[in-house]
Formats: structure tokens, C-alpha cells, sequence
């Protein structure tokens, strides 16, 4: 069987998913090529490695086995970039960091860029994700390092402190939540929102509002927390952004800022690494930096 690195990360990532479409673009490969190669895994192999259906992909038995193994060996292979980029020049590694939104806003680029600077021979592959997939991806070994909030399963995770994210209602100056000292989720149901384009914190958001049975209305959709905060202020809607960065808006835009109580908007953040699986030297070096704020 001569299966080579891409085969074997595509084969993951489809394992992961449960889904050839969401595998493929995992690993940037178009679905009529990701296709082909899965094929062509089974028919070099002649073995059938999983069961395809409307809902899915599963394993086989044979895939299972195959899903084994191709973990240790991707793994092995990013220990030993790791390993050699700490001894030689030109060789580059790269460290999979997956965080949700509201490390990347806050506090992860303050820790991470002067700890980056040192290290001229690693790249930080960051990507942004939903707690829940953070501690999946991790854990089966397709991200070196996670940081995720406590409202993820953390089986197979060894865990750090981060920091503590809070979540606040963002609105006009004239709006009645300005006189608020702090307000639920459900009190601003009826309200107008301004929300983010895409992200995992907006995906978070709708979550809980779906849980609630609740149809939050949005007026706008923007880019970034600046431009959602500014359009609040100016009585377009309210907005629901991290308690630091409206408080950071607020002082070059007219705005309020009103905490939200609900226990899901306070969330303990946590830096992660697998549990059972060997850790190239840099990516350790990392989790424990920053762990130590």
C-alpha cells in the first residue's frame, strides 16, 4: 500500500468530519479529487476502508486500523519537523494552533506574537473554531495545540489555564440598556441585532439563542467586532461581543457596554494538548508559554 502524507490527512479529516465534502476542504482538496483519492486508497489497498450514505461516511473495521496508524505516523512526522528545525537551518515547522474567537480577540495575540518572534524557524498555522471541534481536531491529533472555553468535552485533552472571557451587550448611549447594570440573553430577545459575518463566537451565540427557542433578527452582518460595535452605537442594534474589546471600542465610539449574566457568557478559557499522543518539543514550548500568564 503505498499511501503518502496527503492520502493519510485526507483519510483523517474525513474521518473526523463523518463527511468527504467537509474532509476535503479540511485539507484544501477539491471533493472530485479528494474523491478519486479515497478511491484509490481502497483499490490499492483492495480493501474497503469506509461505508458511504446519505447522512455520511463511517468506518470500516479495516478503516478503523487504518485510522490507527495513520495518527501515529502524522504525528511521528510532526515531531520530527519539530525535532530537525530545532538543529537545522532552512528546515521550517509548523504548529497547528486552533482557537475560538474570543482567544483570538483577546488575550492569544499578545501572548503569542513575542514568544513567535524568538522562534524564526516556526510557522503558527492559526485557524478559528467552535470550542466542541477544538477538542476534537486536538485530540485526534489534526491541531498541535487548542484553546478552548469549558463548555467543550475535554477527554484525551491535557489542559492549562488561559484566561476568563465575558460576554457584553453592546448598544447606542440613548438605548435602555445603557441604564442596565448587567442584563440576561432572554431580556433582549426582541431586540435588534448587529452581528458577525462568521465566526465561532457568532456561531455560539445562535446556539444558545436556539436553545432558548429564541429567533434573534439581525438588521447587519460585519466583519469585525470594531465595525459591529460602532454600527450599536449608532443605534442600528445591539451587538454581543467579549467585555474587553467593547470596553476597547468604547473609547473612540459613543457606546454602552452591559454584561450579560448568563452562565454560558462567562466562560473559562483553557490552552490544550493531546493527551496520548507525543508532542514535537516546540509545540510543548508553546502550550507552556502561554499557560503561564
Amino acid at each position: 500500500m503505498r499511501f503518502d502524507f496527503t492520502d493519510l490527512r485526507l483519510f483523517l479529516a474525513v474521518a473526523d468530519a463523518g463527511s468527504i465534502t467537509h474532509g476535503a476542504s479540511a485539507v484544501g482538496l477539491s471533493l472530485a479529487a479528494a474523491s478519486d483519492r479515497l478511491r484509490e486508497m481502497e483499490i490499492t489497498g483492495q480493501v474497503k476502508l469506509m461505508e458511504r450514505g446519505r447522512r455520511g461516511v463511517a468506518l470500516t473495521e479495516a478503516g478503523e486500523a487504518l485510522s490507527h496508524h495513520a495518527r501515529e505516523i502524522l504525528n511521528r512526522a510532526s515531531v520530527m519537523r519539530g525535532e530537525m528545525a530545532r538543529h537545522a537551518k532552512g528546515i521550517r515547522a509548523t504548529i497547528r494552533l486552533h482557537a475560538n474567537t474570543a482567544a483570538i480577540a483577546e488575550a492569544l495575540p499578545a501572548r503569542l506574537v513575542p514568544w513567535l518572534a524568538k522562534q524564526l524557524q516556526i510557522d503558527i498555522d492559526l485557524q478559528e473554531r467552535q470550542s466542541q471541534e477544538i477538542a476534537r481536531s486536538v485530540a485526534a491529533g489534526f491541531a498541535d495545540i487548542g484553546v478552548l472555553s469549558d463548555a467543550a468535552a475535554t477527554d484525551g485533552l491535557q489542559l492549562k489555564p488561559f484566561t476568563v472571557s465575558r460576554l457584553a451587550v453592546v448598544s447606542a448611549q440613548s438605548h435602555w440598556l445603557a441604564h442596565e447594570k448587567d442584563v440576561p440573553f432572554y431580556n433582549i430577545a426582541s431586540e435588534y441585532f448587529v452581528g458577525l459575518e462568521t465566526g465561532a463566537l457568532q456561531d455560539h451565540i445562535d446556539l444558545q439563542a436556539d436553545r432558548l427557542a429564541m429567533k434573534l433578527r439581525y438588521r447587519i452582518r460585519l466583519r469585525t467586532f470594531e465595525s459591529i460595535c460602532s454600527a450599536a452605537g449608532s443605534g442600528i442594534g445591539v451587538a454581543i461581543v467579549p467585555e474587553t474589546i467593547a470596553r476597547r471600542c468604547r473609547r473612540s465610539n459613543a457606546i454602552a457596554v452591559t454584561p450579560l449574566v448568563d452562565s454560558w457568557a462567562r466562560r473559562h478559557l483553557s490552552v490544550c494538548l493531546p493527551a496520548n499522543l507525543d508532542i514535537a518539543p516546540a509545540a510543548r514550548e508553546l502550550f507552556d508559554h502561554l499557560a503561564q500568564a
